[in-house]
């Protein structure tokens, strides 16, 4: 068996999610508009008036990335990523054709020879989600050949159901759906200071007020603070008990994280989202610069570099918990075949009312119900795509 062809193209940004992320998905029987789309967001472009509070005023508007992999007998994977023409170019012009007539089950080779290949210009970044795109795709294809779920092929499903917790603004909405824990976004970051770190704390602690003791409650700050903000942050919010502050940092400046960690002994502390390859992990696995790793398996260079990171950090007693893992079936059945990932994470982004099952992002994947995911045990990751709804996806 060979690979025949690897072909990327441009899909509905819907397909990965980014429409219900920035609040753009109205439907039937929404009670209100979803959280984000209105509600402030802390970010790292919050020091420039123009861009402050949503993100959608300066992340690019290109489409998501598709990638199609085909064997010689005519059987396809399909892969995601995000960031469009940039992604699509390094595919179709750079790794292409240096997999073709390659071994579609050697997904670590491949992977690795993408990652060599990369490496003139760097494998992080662009190229990063160039390489997921084709890793998720070659494991899709690998698991529809051998006729098993990817959970199987990855050594079989470490327990009979995901649990997994729900980010996102609208609490009341997540607990209605029978999450057992919630995850807010920050609204202020650093250059909001102490009308800011009020503001955080009045909204913490409303949402602990709702969902009463025992739920447990994360706050994501997205790159938003500095290091003495986000001290000053947590111990502000110590009396409502958060499992975990995330993201707090650029994701470059890894002295920074060690500081934080350093200043902070007593708060857990997740981070990782922009993290990518599984470099930085290693780095952040030998300084113990945070609790709790969170690679996203469409950005971090797919499914094989998820692998190796969670390898990484279950020698050094780190748990991993993929960002929005339980959005995309490549998410869940990572998830569920790894004992050291013992949560997923499900952005809900979309409007109050309106059922999970109406906004998922491919048709045959599984949502969660009452706070747990179970995903389909179809072969690959149970996509559910025909040729009419991989049509229905181009941009």
């Amino acid at each position: 068996m060979k690979i025949k062809s690897v072909r990327a193209f441009a899909i509905k940004n819907e397909m990965v999610g980014a429409a219900y992320r920035e609040g753009q998905v109205s439907a039937g029987g929404a009670r209100r508009e979803p959280w984000n789309k209105y509600a402030d967001v802390a970010s790292p472009m919050d020091g420039y008036e123009r861009f402050r509070g949503q993100r959608s005023k300066w992340r690019p508007g290109t489409p998501a990335v598709g990638c199609l992999v085909t064997a010689d007998d005519g059987t396809t994977g399909f892969g995601v990523s995000r960031y469009g023409n940039p992604v699509i170019s390094l595919i179709n012009d750079h790794l292409a054709s240096l997999l073709v007539d390659e071994n579609p089950m050697a997904t670590d080779r491949l992977w690795d020879v993408m990652m060599r290949i990369t490496s003139t210009y760097s494998a992080m970044g662009i190229a990063s989600h160039a390489i997921s795109a084709v890793d998720l795709a070659l494991w899709d294809l690998k698991g529809k050949l051998l006729r098993i779920p990817v959970y199987e092929l990855a050594g079989g499903p470490a327990r009979e159901r995901q649990v997994c917790y729900a980010t996102g603004n609208d609490t009341d909405w997540n607990m209605e759906l029978g999450f057992k824990a919630t995850k807010l976004a920050c609204p202020h970051g650093h250059f909001d200071r102490a009308a800011g770190l009020a503001k955080n704390e009045e909204l913490v602690a409303r949402t602990r007020e709702l969902i009463g003791p025992d739920i447990e409650l994360m706050l994501d700050c997205w790159m938003s603070a500095d290091v003495a903000y986000a001290v000053q942050l947590a111990e502000r919010l110590r009396p409502y008990g958060l499992t975990w502050i995330e993201d707090c940092l650029t994701p470059e400046n890894m002295d920074a994280h060690e500081e934080l960690r350093r200043r902070l002994p007593w708060q857990t502390l997740a981070t990782g989202e922009h993290w990518y390859t599984p470099h930085p992990f290693a780095q952040a696995a030998a300084r113990r610069v945070a609790d709790v790793f969170q690679p996203d398996i469409c950005w971090a260079g797919g499914f094989t570099a998820c692998q190796r990171i969670n390898h990484i950090a279950e020698t050094a007693g780190i748990p991993v918990i993929l960002h929005a893992g339980m959005n995309t079936p490549y998410g869940q059945h990572f998830s569920l075949a790894a004992p050291n990932v013992p949560w997923g994470e499900y952005f809900v982004g979309s409007p109050p009312g309106v059922p999970l099952e109406h906004a998922k992002v491919f048709p045959g994947m599984a949502v969660p119900e009452n706070g747990v995911v179970i995903p389909n045990g179809e072969p690959g990751f149970g996509l559910g795509l025909t040729e009419a709804v991989l049509e229905s996806l181009l941009v």
